[in-house]
């Protein structure tokens, strides 16, 4: 693939469009899938519990690896691993498309997992070495920054329309063409980077991952068998074992993944919580209000895709809005704003019922969603980066990107668990509504959580320094 400075530098434009593109598949991936699993639970024969490792197997393998993927891009070379992560991501997807059993379509789920955490890391770091500091890099991170938000609202609405006509083997085949594509661009038009020597602790990688892991895998199978089964214990025991290793692992690493001091300031500590809480809650309400527009008020594919469409769109127009704001207010009146905003959202959804009109209770919950995860992100985001040492800055906006994923991985599974100890019975619409309404009353302690924390305990002088915050979903490799 060439090594530095071996080629012609390519426009500045066509780095951001392959750049761009490489991270709306990434992207696009979380959202268009959510639509579709009603129809993929029908066809697969998948239990309600089960079905949340559709979104589990992606996440888990993209939360565990993440870190472990922007330190082999500083090794090997940013490009050559921004490649093969893509080109994994892009097989794994026609795997997928042609599933016909669970175990295969999550085992392809887990590897798209893994060829995201590959891919992600480099794609950031593509435009900071591309742009010089300055406005024309702020507007591509703000290009940048506002496809990440597009592909939410693009995925919800692309994979109704595709699964309503073609079915929901769609979803996962429609980036497999753009995936292809990137195949040749990515090494064909990116500059490589400089390879930096170092260590790749593998171990460490697995041990996070499969701590996690074992930690969904109890909740999840407690929601079909109980607490009370080996199945169940054992996960949970050995995941709590694993998580010991991992932190003790990193303590006495040279080069740790995931280097402790990140944690040492308290405001970053509450910052980092918060983004584990606040994902936790919008990912479950939107897999399990899923079952419900398509379940109980049998609603299509793309109807259901619309109905979502508001948060979508506010959450993508509040990235416009927030910078102003912050200048204005301050962080922590915009994070309770926006940690409270979350919250009301999930207790209106209580109110559902089987006859609920949606303009009522759907759409105002919609709204409150996509303007309080607007307002509490860039907040969250500038603490975790506002004063951080120059030599885990990466490393942090990456930590970023983990707390996320593993606050949907193991929130997604505390949800079935309670789902499904509520007792859906045949799964006939009163038993689901029963079951979701009761699922989005414990949700909305994850928000809750975060707004209480906030409160007691972030303390960010006014003005906040404001650094060029990392777009969500995106990590630069340190």
């Amino acid at each position: 693939m060439g090594e530095p400075g071996t080629r012609r530098p390519r426009p500045a434009w066509l780095v951001l469009l392959v750049v761009v593109t490489t991270q709306l598949i990434i992207g696009l991936d979380a959202t268009v899938v959510n639509v579709a699993l009603p129809r993929i639970r029908s066809s697969l024969h998948f239990s309600t519990s089960s079905l949340s490792w559709v979104f589990d197997a992606y996440t888990l393998a993209y939360a565990g690896l993440l870190l472990l993927g922007g330190r082999s891009g500083d090794i090997f070379g940013r490009r050559r691993v921004l490649a093969a992560g893509i080109a994994l991501f892009t097989v794994a997807s026609v795997v997928a498309g042609f599933a016909v059993a669970p175990w295969m379509l999550l085992a392809a789920r887990a590897v798209q997992g893994v060829g995201a955490a590959f891919a992600g890391p480099g794609t950031l770091s593509m435009i900071t070495v591309t742009y010089r500091e300055g406005p024309a890099r702020n507007r591509a991170l703000a290009i940048f920054s506002m496809s990440i938000s597009s592909a939410f609202a693009v995925g919800l609405l692309l994979g109704g329309a595709l699964t309503d006509a073609f079915g929901w083997r769609a979803v996962f085949f429609v980036t497999v063409p753009i995936g292809a594509v990137m195949m040749y661009l990515i090494p064909t038009v990116l500059p490589e980077s400089d390879r930096h020597p170092g260590h790749l602790d593998v171990p460490a990688a697995l041990m996070s991952t499969f701590a996690i892991g074992g930690l969904a895998f109890s909740f999840i199978h407690a929601s079909e068998h109980g607490w009370g089964t080996l199945a169940t214990l054992g996960p949970l025991v050995g995941g709590l074992l694993l998580l010991g290793a991992f932190f003790g692992s990193e303590r006495r690493s040279a080069q740790p993944l995931l280097p402790l001091e990140v944690f040492a300031d308290r405001n970053r500590a509450v910052a980092y919580t918060c983004m584990a809480c606040f994902p936790a809650g919008n990912l479950g309400m939107i897999f399990f209000l899923t079952q419900y527009f398509q379940r109980v008020r049998d609603y299509s594919p793309l109807h259901t895709g619309l109905a979502f469409l508001p948060m979508a769109l506010l959450m993508a127009s509040m990235t416009r809005i927030t910078p102003r704001l912050l200048a204005r207010a301050g962080v922590l009146p915009m994070v309770l704003a926006g940690s409270g905003s979350i919250t009301a959202a999930l207790l209106l959804l209580t109110r559902l019922s089987l006859r609920s009109d949606y303009w009522t209770t759907a759409f105002p919950s919609m709204v409150l969603l996509g303007v309080g995860l607007g307002l509490a992100f860039l907040p969250l985001n500038t603490v975790i980066l506002s004063g951080v040492p120059a030599r885990v800055a990466g490393v942090a906006a990456g930590t970023l990107q983990v707390m996320q994923n593993v606050g949907i991985t193991l929130g997604l599974a505390i949800f079935v668990t309670i789902y499904g100890a509520i007792g859906v019975g045949a799964g006939d619409a009163a038993g689901v509504l029963h079951a979701t309404r009761y699922t989005f009353l414990i949700g909305a302690v994850f928000p809750f959580t975060g707004f209480l924390l906030s409160a007691a305990l972030l303390r960010v002088p006014r003005p906040a320094a404001v650094p060029t915050p990392v777009p969500v979903g995106i990590v630069e490799a340190s």
